[in-house]
């Protein structure tokens, strides 16, 4: 089992920046795959970023490309999401996932089902 537990949500003007933190506990950290999604109101959840195991490889949606950073601290036990040139199309509540796929390219785990374990989320609102 893995417990993963976000921060770092809030409220930000549209430009802005926020940081977000998903901290694991339980099994090994440094194994899994972990992702960020997000969903806004009356919306599907959706893919943000992906980043593996050894935090060499990582995968972004189009809309959060260039602005968005996915890294990881695996002797914290913490992944982040950097997100700079916030825009109010970005407000949703952010969940973090983890994956036991261990593969290289995190390009194949862009679905929730590809997801074993969620955090209950932090909610992002960017106000315009």
């Amino acid at each position: 089992q893995v417990q993963l537990v976000e921060s770092g949500g809030g409220l930000v003007q549209a430009g802005g920046s926020l940081r977000l933190a998903c901290a694991a506990s339980g099994r090994t950290f440094s194994s899994f795959t972990m992702g960020w999604f997000r969903q806004a109101p009356g919306k599907e959840r959706e893919f943000v970023a992906a980043i593996n195991w050894s935090g060499r490889s990582t995968y972004y949606a189009d809309s959060v490309k260039g602005r968005f950073t996915i890294s990881r601290d695996n002797a914290k036990n913490t992944v982040y999401l950097q997100m700079n040139s916030l825009k109010p199309e970005d407000t949703a509540v952010y969940y973090c996932a983890a994956s036991y796929y261990s593969g290289e390219s995190v390009v194949r785990v862009r679905n929730r089902s590809d997801y074993d374990y969620w955090g209950q989320g932090t909610q992002v609102t960017v106000s315009s």
